[in-house]
């Protein structure tokens, strides 16, 4: 693998400062990156407005170099990527592939939000989402072979339908939102929270529908990394409470992080510098190590 063959990427939201969790993702794709001699890239997920929270972006990216995780390149903002998500959709819509539905939300909760198709053949106008026609046969079925998790396959008609790629308030859906930039910065390798393996299937079937070539997008090859939990067995984020980063303990944060990765690091890495503790960490690297469940909880003070 090589700097023009890897690119990975790291893609946090602005609505509160990097927690431990959060730490566990961006380490792991970073060291998976360079220890392969790829590029790694960071891109602030801002199409959310109503979740960011004011100087969450500042907060984020220093913590990112406190820890030394330093990125390749310039900050990709999707805030300024709305005329390619609009541009997307247009694509979808004049290939047929995507449709208005101004279902209230009490019917999609009563579908179990599995969504029927019901606004597909309706023409409909104004204050509506637009959704990506899924398949109705065997097709729906995605697979694809996880580096962590091993074979997994998602059928879209049974377990999401038609989904929404731009809400009813206008706002870009998560869906269309990655799949359209992880092609714009030719991401070849994504390692993520396992919370996430849900939408891979999802952004796999829009890169075939965007057309993307085989070339980039949709080679992408896959990690999902298993959860840290807190003592009540709740994913650590920020809906949940979880705790900042705890500055002046960068070291300490690192090899916690490792170590939560079943990376082992020596003991006495924890009195290194930053810059040392992601040198071994690197060099060492091995995403083989990383069981699809960790039973040890995540340290207490996040």
């Amino acid at each position: 693998m090589t700097l023009a063959t890897y690119t990975g990427r790291f893609a946090p939201s602005p609505t509160g400062p990097l927690h431990f969790g959060s730490l566990v993702c961006a380490l792991a794709s970073f060291c998976d990156a360079r220890h392969q001699g790829g590029r790694w890239l960071v891109r602030i997920e801002d199409i959310d407005p109503p979740r960011e929270i004011p100087g969450a972006t500042t907060t984020i990216l220093q913590q990112l170099r406190d820890h030394g995780l330093d990125w390749d390149g310039e900050l990709l903002y999707q805030s300024t990527r709305t005329d390619a998500y609009r541009d997307a959709i247009e694509k979808l819509q004049h290939r047929g592939l995507a449709y208005n539905c101004d279902c209230p939300r009490q019917r999609i909760t009563a579908l179990g939000g599995i969504y029927d198709g019901h606004c597909g053949n309706r023409q409909v106008m104004n204050n509506a989402a637009v959704r990506l026609q899924v398949p109705t046969s065997m097709e729906s079925v995605v697979g694809f072979r996880d580096l962590i998790m091993g074979d997994y396959s998602e059928n879209l008609c049974s377990e999401s339908g038609d989904f929404v790629i731009r809400r009813r308030d206008g706002l870009f859906s998560y869906q269309l939102a990655v799949t359209v930039d992880d092609q714009f910065q030719n991401i070849t390798h994504i390692i993520r929270g396992a919370d996430l393996i849900d939408s891979t299937a999802r952004q796999i079937h829009l890169q075939a529908c965007l057309g993307f070539s085989p070339e980039s997008s949709s080679a992408i090859t896959y990690g999902h990394l298993p959860m840290a939990t807190n003592a009540e067995g709740q994913k650590l984020s920020k809906q949940n409470h979880a705790q900042a980063l705890i500055a002046g303990k960068e070291s300490q944060n690192l090899c916690l992080a490792l170590a939560w990765l079943q990376q082992q690091p020596p003991a006495e890495l924890e009195n290194k510098s930053v810059v040392k503790i992601l040198d071994w960490a690197i060099n060492n690297w091995s995403i083989k190590s990383i069981p699809k469940q960790i039973a040890v909880l995540a340290p207490d003070q996040y």
